[in-house]
């Protein structure tokens, strides 16, 4: 129980900071806020394709690192890995 919330809690905060920064950074670059609503038919095919791609990879990358890091202190306190997350040899 405590690994699931604390796994879900750092996967949580990390992809918050990803958004933030993705935002600032979107926008720092374009000049304009990142689209609302990438399905939308007013946002350009070439904005909502980079957008879509930049968000899910970022996302995803900031989420995996968190969770490593995490099972990684987990491992540290306890002694072993987080169940469901045994090493593979």
């Amino acid at each position: 129980m405590a690994w699931k919330l604390f796994g879900t809690l750092s996967a949580v905060f990390a992809g918050l900071a990803a958004r933030k920064l993705l935002v600032t950074a979107f926008s720092k670059t374009t000049g304009r806020n990142p689209p609302a609503n990438p399905e939308s038919p007013g946002t350009s095919w070439q904005e909502a394709t980079v957008w879509a791609v930049l968000s899910g990879a970022t996302m995803g990358l900031a989420r995996m690192l968190a969770t490593r890091k995490a099972a990684s202190y987990y491992r540290k306190s306890t002694g072993h890995l987080p169940p469901g997350m045994e090493e593979v040899t």
